[in-house]
């Protein structure tokens, strides 16, 4: 009797285990099978509107490819958007409802948010955020995308220069030229590196160009296009520079006369914020601005460890520390005369760093 007892309890365990509500494995199965279903839509839904922002409607050949579908898994994957009312049109020219279009900016917008958070605050290597976003997307609710937006400081764009969706749900259009169609001997900003493929990104990565740098075409070969950055030459091949897209070249807050980077403003003098470089993003931007760092603030850089960073600065009464990479995208200029520190020539926080004569504001030079 006894044994039948525990053969009872065993199978009513097991049935538990599988069909508990909340945590057994069918409900598992179920989540699962919803969070598969989600990505399935909703990585479809990205690339209908990706074609779409691009001025050309996604076919269903299109899904096929970008998702690595079967002619079948594809057409049933379109039956599915269209009975969810996110698509209409015929199979070589799929168009997003309002709906649709609502949905896919949701993903397009949790997608950038992530990984501006990952390249900025995780400092996870540019080279691998945009799969560790694509997974954290469909996970991520519509409150969710909102507070982590918040947190990073209302950032603009992404990591790779592109712009991320408001919430009002509107992606605004940025042109930008490719590298390889751009004029020689005429400045022009970084503002998008695409990421795909993954072999000329990392050679990208690899030659030091960056979001926001200014660079100069140097000379255009069928072979090479070759670019300077001020500092040092890169070349690359035109198919690599085709993934490099410029603007024209924007005033610069270092530009202005005067203007220098708080890193390398003199211990003891008084300075002005101008800007904080839009290059920094994420929770550092917002823990700066929260900080009080905003243009017209008035700062002191006071005293700097025996390594020299980080250092310090009285802002508003009170003694903060920076670290000089933050320091180094922070845009100050002086306020009256500049004077004090250790007076050693060349020093960080010396009178005449940077060039700096301590009897007039106005020669400082960079």
């Amino acid at each position: 009797m006894s044994s039948t007892v525990l053969w009872i309890a065993v199978l009513v365990l097991g049935l538990l285990a599988i069909l508990w509500p909340r945590g057994g494995l069918l409900a598992r199965w179920r989540t699962l099978r919803r969070a598969a279903r989600r990505e399935r839509l909703e990585d479809a839904l990205k690339v209908v509107h990706s074609h779409a922002h691009e001025g050309r409607p996604a076919s269903a050949e299109d899904l096929a490819s970008e998702l690595r579908l079967g002619r079948s898994a594809s057409s049933r994957l379109i039956g599915e958007l269209r009975g969810q009312g996110l698509v209409e049109g015929r199979a070589d020219a799929l168009h997003l409802t309002p709906e649709g279009e609502r949905w896919a900016l949701q993903v397009v917008r949790a997608h950038r948010l992530w990984e501006r958070y990952l390249a900025g605050d995780a400092r996870l290597p540019l080279e691998r955020v945009h799969r560790e976003a694509h997974h954290k997307e469909h996970t991520l609710t519509p409150a969710e995308v909102d507070d982590l937006e918040i947190q990073l400081g209302y950032p603009d764009h992404d990591p790779h220069g592109d712009l991320i969706p408001p919430r009002s749900g509107e992606l605004p259009r940025r042109e930008a030229t490719p590298l390889a169609e751009w004029p020689v001997n005429v400045p022009g900003v970084i503002v998008h590196l695409e990421d795909e493929p993954p072999i000329a990104y990392a050679q990208i990565l690899a030659e030091g160009l960056d979001i926001g740098q200014t660079i100069r075409v140097l000379e255009k070969t069928q072979d090479r296009v070759a670019v300077s950055n001020g500092e040092r030459e890169v070349r690359l091949a035109p198919a690599v520079a085709r993934n490099v897209h410029l603007s024209p070249a924007r005033e610069l807050p270092a530009a202005q006369p005067g203007v220098v980077a708080l890193s390398r403003f003199p211990d003891h003098a008084e300075a002005e914020v101008v800007a904080i470089d839009d290059r920094l993003q994420g929770y550092t931007r917002r823990r700066l601005l929260d900080l009080g760092l905003t243009p017209g603030t008035r700062l002191v850089p006071e005293m700097r460890n025996f390594l020299g960073d980080p250092r310090a600065y009285r802002i508003r009464g009170t003694l903060i520390a920076l670290r000089r990479e933050q320091a180094d995208q922070i845009w100050v200029r002086p306020v009256g005369p500049i004077g004090g520190g250790s007076g050693k020539p060349g020093d960080a926080g010396s009178g005449n760093a940077i060039g700096v004569k301590k009897e007039s504001v106005n020669d400082i030079q960079l």
